[in-house]
């Protein structure tokens, strides 16, 4: 098993345990900064205040008798959904976060599924509540809204809640903070990425989750001086336990983006530190930075400064930051690390913010495993590679190939109970000596260090028995300039064998003045050129043979993973 790199970690056993002894060393600190009216001026809520409103609201929660109960939270990221998500984890009953992008069928089949009687929710799902409300088709006996000031027509206002609370608080009511926790029971309900038909709903326990925070803090260095911006939605496991609650474990602060559009503003504003996304954004903004050095015709210099601060490292002298000082004064002059997970990052992206001095690791993980399964760290890094399982775990490879590549199996603390009401599933996945099928294929070298191939059930075995692995193909097509995404897939012949396809998304702008070509089919003929390059890199077998171009984007989920199933549905009706 890999050793911890960092010896700093606070041993917790649950929720409860986490927010108390943080609380105690790290309570006069930020937890929460936003901007004021006033350019430069932040409002800032402390890890005190923060933890006071949640034991207010856990309070009022289990004098509602909601004591044991599964309680869901929909919105945006904000602080009232942090609030309610630990008001409910650290005392009250079961967490049920939903994704905030779910259309309203969905929404309300998955309170229909999760059994949950209360639901705090923003105003954007008014409409949605007040059906749910009005039919009376399920469990809810309590609608909070996280807007209202106050309780009006039988919808809860979070905001008078946590008041009440705090009033009971001052009383002496100690029912939430003398509140038991069974650590290994069920304390979060996460479902996972599809349909409501298929969705699985991921059991975790209050064991698993502070497994993984303990796990995080072995591997990457987070202080209290430390600002997170919080970007990717905070009902996926991935933002909630990486950036949300190990901010909370480690005294960090964080900051809520405004969107995508403002992304570099807020980092630049906000002086943050750290941020956790997902590789199609760290991607975009990489891309961004090389044509900005190149506009500005630095890049020989940008060159230059890299080879010179490579020798420096070399003798354990950092100049990074003094030589790259413009790149690191546009993202607010403090940015230090990025962490990249969801999905394979490119190599070239994770080495140039390395070589500019901004800490890039690239993690792996999935829902079932709370999430975080393995990371790099400064100590164990490889290109490429999503380093070495961590502290906690143990990974093998089922079944390997001649090439060392099976399906990456996982066993440790932070693996989850299983799925809630399907025992079918569960089976399939969790085995009962404890090892979890990620689904993924993988090796893992001499070193541990692993190395994912793709999904399982994506690979294309051809009749020859070679496999093609459809995200080593897209990453190739993607670092191609003006196109924007691919899918990489097999059609299925006649001979019973697959020719491979791609479906690609262009970019307009980029075809335009890059290219100089604004018909479709000028642009197909510029990018098949491009792929038949591509082709002459690899063996005839793995050759893309035929495309489909457009510039509509691929359908993705909240954390912009490309729904491939959907996607193909797609492509057969073509």
């Amino acid at each position: 098993m890999r050793e911890p790199v960092h010896s700093d970690i606070m041993e917790i056993e649950n929720i409860k345990d986490m927010l108390e002894k943080s609380g105690k060393k790290y309570g006069d600190r930020p937890a929460f900064v936003y901007k004021t009216k006033k350019p430069g001026k932040f409002k800032e809520i402390t890890h005190k205040e923060f933890r006071e409103d949640i034991n207010s609201l856990g309070t009022e929660l289990i004098s509602m008798g909601l004591k044991d109960r599964r309680i869901a939270v929909i919105s945006e990221n904000r602080y009232e959904w942090c609030v309610a998500y630990l008001a409910i984890l650290a005392g009250t009953g079961v967490v049920v976060p939903l994704d905030k992008a779910l259309p309203n069928n969905e929404i309300e089949n998955l309170i229909s599924r999760s059994e949950v009687e209360a639901v705090f929710y923003s105003s954007k799902y008014n409409e949605i509540m007040n059906k749910i409300k009005e039919e009376g088709s399920t469990k809810v006996r309590y609608f909070i809204s996280m807007d209202a000031k106050k309780k009006k027509n039988d919808i809860y206002s979070q905001e008078e809640l946590l008041k009440l609370g705090n009033k009971k608080l001052k009383k002496g009511n100690r029912a939430f903070i003398d509140a038991k926790i069974d650590n290994e029971k069920m304390g979060c309900m996460l479902f996972t990425s599809g349909t409501t038909a298929r969705s699985k709903a991921v059991m975790l326990s209050q064991k698993n989750i502070c497994a993984n925070l303990m796990d995080i803090a072995g591997v990457i260095e987070i202080t209290d001086q430390d600002r997170f911006l919080s970007f990717l939605p905070l009902h996926h496991t991935f933002e909630c336990t990486v950036c949300f609650l190990h901010a909370a474990y480690k005294g960090a602060s964080i900051a809520f983006c405004r969107g995508i559009r403002h992304i570099a503003e807020d980092i630049k504003d906000y002086e943050i530190t750290a941020m956790i996304s997902v590789p199609i954004l760290f991607e975009n903004m990489y891309k961004r930075l090389i044509k900005a050095i190149e506009k500005q015709g630095k890049m020989d210099k940008v060159k230059a400064g890299i080879k010179i601060s490579q020798f420096f490292l070399k003798m354990g002298i950092d100049v990074r930051k003094k030589l790259f000082k413009d790149i690191h004064n546009n993202f607010g002059g403090k940015l230090r690390l990025f962490v990249s997970g969801g999905a394979a990052l490119d190599p070239e992206v994770e080495k140039g913010f390395n070589q500019l001095g901004i800490t890039m690791y690239q993690g792996y993980g999935m829902t079932e495993t709370s999430p975080v399964i393995a990371a790099e760290d400064d100590k164990f890094r490889r290109n490429g590679s999503i380093g070495k399982a961590f502290p906690s775990l143990e990974v093998k490879i089922d079944n390997p190939n001649e090439e060392g590549i099976g399906e990456l199996m996982v066993k440790g603390p932070s693996v989850m109970l299983g799925y809630y009401d399907d025992e079918e599933a569960t089976k399939e996945t969790l085995e009962e000596d404890g090892w979890i099928h990620t689904g993924d294929l993988a090796r893992i070298d001499k070193d541990d260090y692993i190395f994912i191939s793709g999904r399982k059930k994506y690979v294309i075995v051809l009749k020859n028995g070679k496999n093609i692995y459809p995200e080593e193909l897209e990453m190739l097509v993607d670092k191609v300039e003006g196109i924007k995404e691919s899918l990489v897939y097999g059609k299925l012949q006649d001979d019973g064998d697959y020719k491979i396809c791609a479906k690609i998304v262009y970019d307009e702008e980029i075809m335009k003045n890059k290219y100089h070509e604004t018909e479709e089919e000028k642009i197909k003929e510029i990018i098949l050129k491009k792929i038949k390059e591509i082709n002459h890199t690899m063996p005839a077998y793995k050759y893309i043979r035929d495309i489909i171009i457009t510039k509509e984007e691929l359908i993705k989920t909240t954390t912009q993973k490309i729904k491939r199933n959907e996607e193909e549905k797609l492509l057969k009706t073509m």
